[in-house]
């Protein structure tokens, strides 16, 4: 591995320009000059394009400008010690410290750590005041090497065991660091962290999620902490780990200039009842949190492929949501019969040229306007549009979750084939068979283990930055593909042609069995592994379906849905009808479960169920079995993923959709009045928590 930083690399007491584009432009240079890089404009523009997110000018006088390019070849360093500094835009005033980190793009791991270890001790001062004080670049060149590589034959630091086996009340708090090049904010954020959590005699421990990988914290350990920091200018991957914590959200500079301020800000928060929280469920997983690529720390292989599926289904439920919602309002404005005729009135008429309603035989248009019907086309329009992306992008997001971004673009091919997108068809207008999202599903797969495989390649320097823009989805591309078409494909396409079949010949008491099957599955775990199995089979099976009048999958989902607002609805009611059967604690929690149910969020009955699992879950599976059952013995159908009662515009039946409802509802909540009132005391109220002064 060569040398990041030589001689050749160092200025001291230069002056190398009268501002920051100069300075950056100087060090390129020295870069491209030390065989570094292959085009010193690509790697400018590369900075300059960094530059501007963000400064990176940090306090005390130091400035990092940096990048990962295609340009360069060798990971690199380049210093400078400034004689004036030169305005990076940090708030204390000039840098006279500059180090130009420069990464190739996509290059290996062992690299990047040695540039995070770099980024941490520039927050030190020991480390800035000996740059200052060296004479010669050969000794700055020593103090980068001590701290990047220390001495392998080091003693291990002595333990300290009075200081191990002391018990004492320690805070604790967790942290995540990331920022959008991943090569140094995010550990320098980190180390900062960790001194001023030093200085306040607070534990905490910090996740970097940067270019070097990320190590997942435990989940005992996010567990145990009293609060989460989120130092980050990107998303934070796998955010449901961290659900319910207090939380501290800023920028990944603001830990690096103050650290102090946010660990004190933190620890208030952890003291704070009524602080922000970090959204959603840890249950939920993948669907609703912010689901990523990166697996956790010991996740067995059903929960990594949980993870990966829920991951698909998470980015696509966007898609069909708003596709849903928006075909729905089409069809409120310009009737379902519109549909029909969408394509000419969308190429011939406009805003001031409105289409007669009369003209296309349509008889259902709202107020039999023209208005209506022209924008109740383009809202079907819109939502088609959503629509024919759905399934690519559960196919990308698969792939994505287990290969990162090097398989995203080989997924979203993979989900265009299954459903031909690009529309293939035989002279006589026979379609290209299409795989639907099993399609999608298997391509998914296929594309991010062969990404996953393709990246582990050991290649020449100079072709690392070929590897994620263009060897691995291209090789991935061709391969998965091939196998799709060649091998995968027709199987498939016979399976969803028996798939749709037996839903479409599903009726009677078959379909209302299933109903009770679904609505079962979505109260037993109550956003659980179970609930989503359940969820996701409803919501998949809606694409296809949306244009249809009475289609099974529109039923299943309307089923799906309403068992899953039964739950929080049903222990709201109990609370009401008999509020001695609970606590204080749950009889308030029972006025947010009527919202929580009205809106399909099924986790507002978990703190029920987690008190008095024994009587709460039966009670509730048996309700929303009777919701689920009536649901489709009522026909109800639905096209829309989410929102209980708020989407009662795209519900087809609504009469039957209250009825299967309010009597799920009630059958719960009797049961579980019925089986709290037998054999059991009154509820113990939960003693105050001391007060600690």
């Amino acid at each position: 591995m060569a040398e990041l930083m030589t001689t050749a690399l160092v200025s001291l007491d230069a002056v190398l320009g009268a501002d920051k584009d100069a300075v950056i432009a100087a060090l390129a240079a020295r870069v491209a000059e030390a065989g570094r890089a292959t085009d010193v404009e690509q790697l400018k523009a590369d900075l300059y394009a960094r530059e501007a997110k963000s400064s990176t000018g940090m306090k005390d006088g130091i400035a990092i400008p940096h990048c990962r390019s295609v340009a360069v070849t060798e990971p690199t360093l380049a210093f400078a010690r400034l004689a004036p500094g030169v305005d990076f835009g940090a708030k204390d005033g000039a840098a006279d410290l500059v180090f130009l980190i420069a990464a190739p793009e996509g290059g290996g791991n062992a690299h990047l750590q040695i540039l995070a270890k770099l980024a941490r001790s520039l927050v030190k001062p020991e480390f800035t005041d000996a740059l200052r004080a060296a004479t010669t670049p050969e000794a700055v060149v020593a103090l980068v090497q001590g701290v990047v590589a220390p001495p392998a034959d080091a003693a291990p630091a002595p333990v300290d065991v009075q200081k191990k086996t002391t018990p004492a009340v320690v805070r604790r708090l967790v942290a995540v660091t990331s920022c959008p090049t991943g090569i140094a904010h995010t550990y320098m954020a980190a180390e900062a962290l960790e001194a001023a959590a030093e200085r306040a005699g607070v534990q905490i421990d910090v996740e970097t999620q940067g270019s070097a990988g990320s190590k997942p914290l435990p989940q005992a350990t996010i567990d145990a902490a009293d609060a989460v920091v989120f130092a980050t200018d990107v998303g934070v991957r796998d955010k449901h780990r961290f659900a319910g914590k207090p939380v501290v959200a800023t920028g990944v500079k603001r830990p690096i200039d103050d650290g102090d301020a946010v660990i004190a800000e933190a620890l208030r928060a952890a003291d704070n009842p009524s602080a922000a929280r970090v959204e959603g469920s840890a249950a939920a997983g993948g669907a609703g949190s912010s689901a990523g690529g990166s697996a956790s720390a010991g996740e067995s292989w059903g929960g990594r492929a949980r993870r990966v599926l829920m991951t698909g289904v998470s980015y696509m439920i966007p898609f069909v949501a708003a596709g849903g919602l928006l075909i729905a309002l089409g069809f409120l404005l310009g009737g379902y019969d519109s549909a029909n005729v969408a394509g000419d009135i969308l190429v011939k008429h406009s805003l001031l040229d409105r289409p007669t309603p009369a003209d296309y035989g349509l008889d259902h248009v709202a107020f039999g306007s023209g208005a209506m019907l022209y924008l109740g086309v383009l809202l079907f329009v819109i939502g088609k549009a959503a629509f024919a992306l759905f399934v690519p992008a559960l196919a990308g997001y698969i792939a994505y979750a287990i290969a990162d971004r090097p398989g995203l673009a080989p997924g979203f091919i993979m989900g265009a084939l299954a459903t031909n997108l690009a529309g293939f068809a035989a002279g006589d207008a026979t379609a290209a068979p299409q795989t639907g999202f099993i399609g999608a599903i298997v391509g998914g797969t296929l594309a991010g283990l062969i990404a996953l495989w393709v990246s582990s390649w050991r290649v020449p320097t100079w072709a690392r930055g070929l590897m994620p823009v263009l060897v691995i989805p291209l090789v991935t591309s061709i391969v998965a593909g091939l196998v799709m078409l060649l091998l995968l494909g027709r199987p498939i396409t016979w399976l969803m042609e028996q798939l749709s079949d037996g839903l479409n010949s599903m009726s009677g008491s078959n379909a209302i069995i299933l109903g009770v099957v679904l609505g079962m599955m979505m109260a037993f775990d109550m956003g659980g592994p179970l609930n989503k199995v359940a969820y996701s089979f409803a919501v998949v099976g809606i694409g296809a379906a949306s244009l249809k009048t009475g289609a099974p999958e529109l039923k299943i989902m309307a089923a799906v849905m309403l068992a899953g607002m039964v739950p929080p609805l049903a222990m709201a009611l109990a609370t009401v009808v008999r509020p001695g059967l609970f606590t204080s604690a749950e009889r308030e929690n029972g006025k947010a479960a009527w919202l929580l149910g009205a809106s399909f969020i099924s986790e507002g009955a978990i703190p029920f169920a987690a008190a008095d699992p024994l009587r709460v879950i039966p009670s509730i599976v048996l309700g929303s079995a009777v919701t689920g059952g009536l649901a489709e013995a009522l026909d109800v159908s639905l096209r829309a993923p989410h929102g209980g009662i708020f989407v009662l515009f795209a519900v087809d039946g609504v009469l039957g959709f209250f009825v299967a409802l309010i009597a799920g509802t009630v059958v719960a909540a009797a049961a579980v009045i019925a089986l709290k009132s037998v054999g059991r005391a009154a509820p113990v109220e939960a003693a105050p928590e001391p007060v600690t002064v």
